[in-house]
């Protein structure tokens, strides 16, 4: 049996509910973000882990199933611009042209889901809607002053986000807005930030004591083999 804290009382976790779409629960800690992730009493989500846990992918597919049962109106994700390695410079197009690259994992994990839907048992939602175009990509330099309502917001690799810029992001969440917040401390990229001094780490002990926000830390890779030992060895 697996049961989690909730108001000072221990409440089961019904593992049968612990799929969403295709994608299904592999391991304990998956069964924990998913419960977290469906559960409407709680409006604040912060899954913790390395690389190929299963981070993204569950709160992609969170958002498409919560999206079909209207409990949404819309998705809207944010990645920090934080480059891994040399960065390229200048890019052209327009802003959502400009975000590509960063969102690109979205988009994987959101193909991942579409295929997978497809070729399953059960009906295909996720590709019976556009799911691209009910995705809204936000940028956190132009979030200051945004109320954003009734949205199933991710905010992915957030331990490249400062303390500050996380204020500013979860103080934009209006009525009926969940927000889920993914990264791996052992990830940081910005230069001004470390395991300490981070945004997610800030947040999480922050609202550890609030029941509406769940945390789940994420160890096992699910990936691949290859992909978990390079996160264990390298």
């Amino acid at each position: 049996l697996l049961a989690k804290i909730n108001s000072n009382k221990i409440v089961l976790i019904n593992n049968k509910q612990s799929s969403m779409l295709s994608i299904r629960a592999r391991n304990v800690e998956q069964i924990f973000a998913v419960d977290a992730l469906l559960d409407e009493n709680i409006k604040l989500v912060t899954l913790g882990g390395r690389a190929g846990t299963g981070k993204t992918l569950l709160s992609v597919a969170a958002a498409i199933t919560k999206l079909h049962n209207e409990s949404y109106s819309r998705i809207v994700i944010t990645r920090p611009t934080i480059p891994v390695g040399k960065d390229l410079g200048f890019l052209p197009g327009d802003i959502d042209e400009k975000m590509l690259p960063w969102m690109q994992p979205i988009y994987d994990a959101v193909d991942m889901i579409k295929e997978l839907d497809r070729g399953g048992s059960k009906t295909a939602v996720s590709s019976r809607c556009n799911v691209e175009d009910l995705i809204s990509i936000a940028l956190l330099t132009y979030l200051r002053g945004r109320s954003i309502p009734h949205s199933f917001m991710i905010v992915d690799e957030a331990q490249n986000i400062s303390p500050k810029e996380i204020k500013t992001l979860v103080t934009r969440c209006g009525e009926g807005t969940k927000i889920v917040f993914t990264g791996d401390v052992d990830q940081i990229d910005d230069p001004f930030l470390d395991r300490a001094s981070n945004g997610f780490t800030y947040l999480v002990s922050k609202f550890k004591k609030y029941d509406i926000h769940a945390h789940v830390q994420m160890s096992r890779g699910e990936r691949s083999k290859l992909a978990e030992i390079a996160s264990e060895i390298l």
